[in-house]
């Protein structure tokens, strides 16, 4: 298979809004995305269409999933009503981008290829002042608040790729947006509300594709979850609180940590199920449930072999690590692969049809500790040859 370099803008967006109201806050975003908006729209159009799914039932989908959205969050669908004005265009159209997940459950043509996530819960002992850090440097320390004497120090940080169609790879853009609850920062695509990023009391957020047979459209699409996590939730407690607390019709997994405390979720049709670190505070996420409720009806042909590849190579090679990697970029480059190798690395391959060609689109490396989201514009294996972006929410 002939691999090649994944097309980028030579200068990425960055959204930058700020305002109490969100339908200010959709509007900003809109007018930013304005020139943008239409071409995202396009590749999405085709992925729906070759997927069987007629422009009219894309708009019902989009209609049903705005109206489960305002019910759970007015908010969230004021935001992006204002988007849409923002960027000129109908409210459906940019409903459609954010349950862009659940309508595409409807196709069994268009294949997810998806990402892969690390997180790393640490404890060490009293006195220890080294720190994961981001890709930028050390971050700060941390305390468990024992009053009886020095305390261990918690701290945590992770890592993932954000793998999509290379057809995507010009309509993402990194993200600041200040004027709710919390400051969020991080990374999304053009339109959609949110992805992958963290929060100004320090609650990070990485995101996977699950696949459940009883996907859909009728609950809250996953993509405003996660926005909306990020928005309101102060601590891993919170979040977890709201996620059950949410009407869902589709599948996916937050990866939730906050400075001491981290959690894998299960998001289903089927319920909500958590995932706590192994032994060793290792948290691997690919693109298969991970708790028996769900997958006993998981769309295992769809994401199989692949997802189940690559989680057993990077579990293998971190179960190999002695001492396992204690800064965000060492944790990155358990993610770089090659021929031969299960592609945690995923470049597109330019003889498969659209909807195959799979890319790591993204790098991205969340720190508690700083508020910090680091967005590398390339693969893992890029790391050290193209220029993080870093992002605070503090």
């Amino acid at each position: 298979m002939t691999q090649t370099p994944i097309p980028r803008p030579d200068h990425r967006r960055h959204i930058h809004v700020d305002a109490v109201d969100p339908y200010r806050r959709g509007t900003a975003r809109g007018e930013q995305l304005r020139a943008h908006l239409p071409a995202a729209l396009d590749v999405y159009e085709r992925l729906f269409a070759l997927g069987g799914i007629s422009p009219d039932r894309v708009r019902d989908d989009a209609e049903r999933a705005l109206d489960a959205v305002g019910e759970f969050r007015p908010g969230a669908r004021a935001e992006i009503e204002g988007i849409a004005y923002g960027a000129g265009l109908d409210p459906w159209r940019v409903a459609a981008l954010n349950a862009r997940t659940e309508i595409l459950a409807r196709s069994a043509t268009v294949p997810p290829g998806e990402c892969t996530t690390l997180v790393r819960r640490t404890t060490e002992p009293p006195g220890d002042t080294g720190g994961p850090g981001g890709p930028d440097g050390p971050g700060d320390t941390g305390d468990t608040g024992d009053t009886d004497g020095p305390a261990a120090v918690v701290r945590t940080f992770g890592v993932q790729t954000w793998d999509w169609h290379v057809e995507l790879s010009a309509h993402w853009h990194t993200l600041e947006s200040r004027g709710g609850r919390h400051t969020v920062v991080g990374l999304t695509e053009d339109g959609i509300l949110g992805k992958i990023g963290i929060n100004s009391a320090g609650l990070a957020l990485h995101f996977n594709i699950l696949g459940h047979a009883r996907d859909g459209v009728g609950g809250v699409p996953v993509h405003v979850l996660a926005a909306v996590v990020l928005a309101e939730a102060g601590s891993v407690a919170e979040a977890v609180d709201l996620v059950r607390g949410a009407p869902l019709a589709s599948s996916g997994s937050f990866a939730l940590f906050d400075g001491t405390d981290a959690t894998l979720l299960d998001l289903s049709p089927a319920g909500v199920f958590a995932v706590a670190p192994d032994e060793r505070g290792l948290l691997v996420r690919t693109n298969h449930f991970l708790t028996p409720v769900p997958a006993a009806e998981e769309k295992s042909w769809l994401y199989q072999p692949d997802s189940g590849e690559r989680h057993d190579f990077v579990r293998a090679r971190l179960a190999r690590l002695r001492p396992l990697p204690d800064t965000s970029e060492v944790l990155v480059r358990c993610l770089v692969t090659g021929p031969g190798e299960p592609p945690v690395t995923c470049l597109p391959d330019p003889a498969e049809a659209l909807g195959r060609r799979w890319a790591s689109l993204a790098t991205v490396a969340l720190d508690p500790a700083t508020c910090t989201a680091a967005v590398l514009d390339g693969t893992p294996a890029e790391l050290g040859t193209r220029p993080w972006r870093t992002l605070t929410a503090g």
